[in-house]
This record gives structure tokens, sequence and C-alpha cells, in this order.
């Protein structure tokens, strides 16, 4: 900083008579003050009240169904396993979940992959046909006239009722089995497909007439971005119906699968095996549901994550 000299009145003519003064020095370059020490960071309070929001209810609601459970297994002639019983089968069970004693004795784990292999055969021609046809729906109101019967005529269907005609068709179980995961996982797709194509706002289609675009474009550019929340939430539906359809589906034709392993746990009267199943058709289900909603979310806009 440069220093100013103030001189009083008296000496101000004095001055006025001197020899001139020398030029002036530059100012002695001062030592940056040392930097003041940086506050230390202030500890954010635990969140309490988040612990008790997102840990304790899921906690209290598995302990009230182990409870309730437990009450049951005590009760007289209920033929329910206790909890601790069912652990220990289930310890048991997944200590080797992959044994393969010929093809109707084979352990949960690759009961569990055939399911999944069955669901993602019918779900994938599924999508590979229902979401074309529900832009074609949403795009053109002839086709919607024509189809809308057509679906509210079938959609209300149950699946099941589609396996004999899988059996008389396909002439085994297993196509018959994934043609009613297909049937089933269809109408969740085509019908969200073709409610986001009919949502998209009319401004863009003038725009896109306005600029003369090919069908491909209008589809690729316009329809797809906006109609992809739609779809993908068709899409989540449609494997939550699928996997909660071949559970039975496998029940009645048999073979390798969760929904047969449970049918032939209940021939050998063996309950325990039963309800470790039923845990593992809701723990599955429910990783396919986080997954997609995972899915979901990455290729969502922001106003619509939430």
């Amino acid at each position: 900083m440069v220093s100013a000299v103030f001189h009083a009145p008296n000496a101000a003519a004095s001055a006025l008579t001197a020899e001139p003064a020398a030029a002036p020095r530059k100012p002695a370059v001062q030592p940056a003050a040392a930097a003041a020490p940086a506050p230390a960071p202030q500890r954010l309070p635990f969140d309490w009240r988040g612990l008790w929001l997102r840990v304790i209810p899921p906690v209290l609601g598995l302990g009230l169904l182990v409870l309730l459970w437990e009450v049951i297994a005590k009760t007289a002639n209920s033929g329910i396993p206790s909890p601790a019983l069912t652990w220990d089968a289930a310890v048991k069970l997944f200590s080797d979940p992959f044994y393969a004693n010929g093809p109707n004795d084979q352990g949960i784990g690759w009961n569990v992959l055939s399911s999944l292999q069955r669901v993602g055969m019918g779900f994938g021609m599924a999508a590979l046909v229902g979401i074309p046809v529900g832009f074609a729906i949403g795009r053109f109101n002839f086709l919607s006239r024509m189809f809308n019967p057509l679906i509210s005529l079938l959609r209300p269907v149950s699946p099941l009722a589609w396996l004999p005609i899988g059996l008389l068709v396909f002439k085994g179980a297993n196509p018959a089995a994934i043609w009613t995961i297909f049937i089933c996982s269809i109408w969740p797709m085509i019908i969200n497909t073709a409610v986001g194509v009919q949502r998209v706002p009319q401004d863009y289609m003038n725009v896109a007439r306005v600029l003369n675009l090919s069908e491909w474009k209008i589809v690729t550019k316009i329809l797809l971005p906006a109609v992809l929340p739609y779809m993908l939430t068709g899409v989540r539906l449609a494997v939550g119906t699928a996997w909660l359809v071949i559970v039975a589906a496998e029940m009645l034709t048999g073979g390798v699968g969760i929904g047969f392993w449970v049918w032939d746990e209940w021939n050998n009267l063996n309950v325990a095996h039963i309800i470790i199943a039923i845990f593992t058709i809701g723990l599955v289900g429910l990783l396919l549901e986080f997954a997609l909603i995972r899915l979901a979310t990455a290729f969502t806009y922001e106003d619509v994550k939430s």
C-alpha cells in the first residue's frame, strides 16, 4: 500500500523554499498477511428422523410378519413350520442350490434360472411386437379405431386361459409357457405406448409438418423421446405380470421351473420348501422391479423421475 505524508501548515512554506525533494521512492513491498486458518468443518447432527422413517418401519413390518407367522405355526394342527425351522431348511437348501440329480430333481437355483429364461423369451417377443404396434395405434387414428375393440375384448382374459391354446398349437409344455408369457406381457406395452404417443403435444407435430420431416424422423426425433416414460412404464408392468404368471403356468405344464418346484414340494408335503419358494419368488420379482425402475430413471426426463 502507498503511504501518504501529511504536513502541518507552518512547514508548508519552508517546503516551498527548500530544494526540490527527491523523487519519491517506491514503497517497499509489504509481506502478504498470513492466510487465516480455515474454519473447522461443523459436524451435522445425526438424522434420527431419517433413520426412523427409512429403517424402522420396514423392520417393524418384517417383525410383525414373523410374529404372526410364529403365532400361526404354534396353532394346533396348522401344519405351518415355524420361522426357525424354515430358516434351517433354507440354509440347507441354499447351501447347494445348483445340484442336479435328474430332470425332475434339481436345485432351486436351476429352477429359478429356467423360469427367468422363459420370462425373458416371452417378454422379449412381446416387446418386439407390442411396442411397434403401440406406436402405430397411437400414431394413426384409423388403426386406433380398428384395434381398440380387440384389445378391450382380449385384455381382460386370464393369461392361463391361453395356455391350452399354446399346448394345442405348439405341442409342448415349454413353448406353451412362453406363449402364455407373451400374451400376458403384450397388452401393457401396447396400451402404454399408444397412450404416450397420443399425449404428445400437437405443437411438436405441427413443427414436424412445417419442417416436412419424414415419418422415420418423426418417430425417432419427436415421438420416441416423448413416449419413452410411458413405454418404460408398460415394460415394468409387463415384467411384473410375466413373473406372476410363469409360476402358475409351470404348475400346470411341469418340467424345470420355480412353479413346478413348488408343486413338486407340495406333492412331497414339504411345506417349509414351499414357504422358501414364496419368499424366493417375491425376492426375484423385487429385484426385477428395482432394475426396471433404475432403467426408467436413467432414461427419463427430470420432471418425470419423481
